[in-house]
């Protein structure tokens, strides 16, 4: 049997794939911009307005975490409060990773403790027993893979290394999530 190509397919003419070379000169310019180049166009302010909504919810998702820490440890349960302390210095390892993307994107990370609850989309949570204090964190976990989710696919091509920062990002909470459900299922 032969392959012969569809002759309506070779005939179709199709638009050459080329980059933009007025943004490849312009990317030579501005040094001082880093990763950031003319492409980004209007989209860094809105970009860096997520980023920050994302830094106060981790933030407080730090602040959550190291209080169940402290407080599981006063109901004897040692092995549950050091992975709340495990998942607080991952949040604040994401804290860290999206205020250096904020800087990187010319915008300044917002750390004022006067807004970061408003700010949060996650919830600060003083709960006293186990369960309850686990399924706060499970909430909040659930939110921010929403969130992320989001911001992936608002994004999506206009700024490649902000959506790859936080699909890794979301896919640490994923990992959180199903961690905290089976410790509610337990």
């Amino acid at each position: 049997m032969t392959h012969h190509k569809n002759h309506d397919q070779a005939a179709q003419p199709h638009a050459a794939m080329r980059l933009d070379m007025v943004a490849v000169e312009a990317a030579k310019h501005s040094l001082a911009h880093g990763a950031v180049t003319p492409s980004y166009g209007p989209w860094a302010a809105d970009i860096i307005q997520l980023l920050n909504d994302s830094l106060a919810t981790e933030l407080v998702c730090v602040l959550r975490y190291k209080r169940h820490h402290f407080t599981a440890q006063g109901l004897a349960s040692p092995k549950i409060a050091e992975e709340f302390l495990v998942h607080a210095n991952a949040e604040s390892g994401h804290a860290d990773r999206l205020a250096q993307r904020i800087v990187q994107l010319g915008g300044a990370p917002d750390f004022s403790p006067a807004t970061l609850a408003e700010r949060s989309h996650a919830a600060y949570d003083q709960s006293s027993s186990l369960q309850d204090m686990i399924r706060a964190n499970l909430i909040a976990e659930r939110v921010a893979i929403e969130c992320y989710s989001q911001m992936i696919a608002l994004i999506g091509d206009k700024d490649s290394t902000t959506r790859r920062l936080l699909e890794s990002i979301l896919s640490d909470e994923q990992d959180h999530a199903e961690e905290l459900k089976d410790w509610l299922a337990a």
